[in-house]
């Protein structure tokens, strides 16, 4: 079973992004991302949109393999 953070550092790495830039892209701190795929905390559905638009990404793609 995958873990978002999981799939949100996947999905980061694949589009090329340290944390810091796809920090920078949906305007968040580096840390809060760090948190997200250390699984620490969820982030908003706001953030789960930006996150899908800064890397040209659908939703399934994020929670693929999720349960």
């Amino acid at each position: 079973m995958k873990t978002f953070g999981e799939n949100l550092k996947r999905e980061r790495v694949l589009c090329g992004l340290t944390q810091t830039q796809l920090a920078q892209k949906i305007g968040i701190k580096q840390q809060q991302l760090s948190e997200w795929e250390c699984n620490n905390v969820e982030p908003t559905l706001y953030n789960i949109i930006a996150i899908i638009r800064a890397l040209d990404i659908s939703f399934e793609d994020l929670i693929d393999g999720i349960e």
